[in-house]
């Protein structure tokens, strides 16, 4: 009978993932072979809703499914997570797997290589370049926006996924282990495909957006004091304008949870983000976080994107300034 090896320490797998993440990113010929686990997710979710939110069926009812949709997926989730975890520690070099699920399911370098492509695509092709980059990354209409808005929307996505894809998964997995980073994932993949306060996702998708904002409802926070701390190393950076415009402004997004980590980059940059926008048919006269310039540039992305690395490393920095702490104790 195997006998289960000493487990991994959990911070010390965290920054090893990170790292791996930030070194390798999206392991794109790994998952030309195996589906990558967020698109077997989204197929189980985008499956369920085919089948369980149906207009015929009263408001109600679709809460109900949506709610079932949403435990039931967490749930498999979860106990993927607790299975992966198991099969680690009874194999010697199972370490190896705890590490690179982090790696995988936090995305850190992804959110970089996105935005990034963003600014080059503005910066070489204009406009409609950047517009056909930042579609990928953004639901609002992308014909409506100017140079400005396009560049507005991937520092906005940025920041946003800060809290929500790097942040969140790795407390949760600080927390709960690899059950909780799984859960964590699912959670943030539910709201993006059925969280949306539209006709068709109001009900059924009414309990996977609370589930998330819950969820990352300390991650948020967190994560705009450490994009306000990252500030510091920041050309033209404010630590001071970031704490101020993201205490005021945080309310004033339609989240209850990105406004933070959005504020704080805005004042740190000297920018307004968020403002009226389209999705789809639908004007978003939402108000602007921070009073800067709404007119951001492609220099504007590389300062934010160079924000974001500083914010990465104050990240892994507060895990091993933890870690020390806690294993002091």
């Amino acid at each position: 009978m195997l006998a289960p090896v000493a487990a991994i320490d959990p911070f010390f797998a965290l920054l090893a993932g990170l790292a791996l993440d930030a070194v390798v990113g999206e392991m794109r010929p790994l998952f030309r072979f195996v589906p990558h686990p967020v698109v077997i997710i989204g197929g189980v979710i985008a499956g369920l809703e085919r089948r369980l939110n149906r207009e015929s069926r009263g408001r109600n009812a679709r809460r109900i499914r949506g709610a079932l949709v949403v435990l039931l997926v967490v749930a498999i989730a979860a106990l993927c997570g607790w299975l992966l975890m198991v099969l680690a520690r009874y194999w010697r070099w199972g370490w190896t797997i705890e590490i690179v699920a982090i790696a995988v399911l936090v995305a850190q370098r992804s959110l970089y290589d996105h935005v990034f492509a963003v600014c080059r695509a503005l910066e070489s092709g204009g406009i409609a370049a950047g517009r056909a980059a930042v579609s990928k990354i953004v639901g609002r209409d992308p014909n409506s926006l100017d140079e400005y808005a396009v560049a507005r929307a991937g520092i906005e996505s940025l920041f946003e996924n800060f809290a929500d894809a790097v942040v969140a998964p790795a407390l949760w997995y600080l927390l709960l282990g690899l059950p909780g980073l799984f859960a964590c994932k699912a959670i943030n993949t539910l709201d993006s495909m059925i969280g949306h306060r539209n006709e068709r996702y109001i009900d059924f998708g009414a309990f996977a957006a609370r589930l998330d904002t819950a969820v990352n409802f300390v991650p948020a926070r967190l994560s705009g004091l450490i994009v306000a701390a990252a500030s510091l190393v920041v050309p033209q950076g404010s630590p001071a304008a970031a704490l101020k415009t993201m205490l005021r402004d945080a309310r004033k997004h339609r989240s209850f949870n990105a406004g933070w980590p959005e504020g704080a980059a805005a004042g740190a940059l000297g920018l307004a983000l968020a403002g009226p926008r389209r999705y789809g048919s639908e004007l978003v006269n939402d108000p602007w976080i921070g009073d800067g310039r709404a007119r951001a540039t492609p220099l504007d992305m590389r300062r934010a994107l160079y924000l974001f690395v500083a914010a990465c490393l104050v990240h892994a920095a507060l895990i091993a300034v933890a870690a020390l702490l806690i294993n002091r104790l």
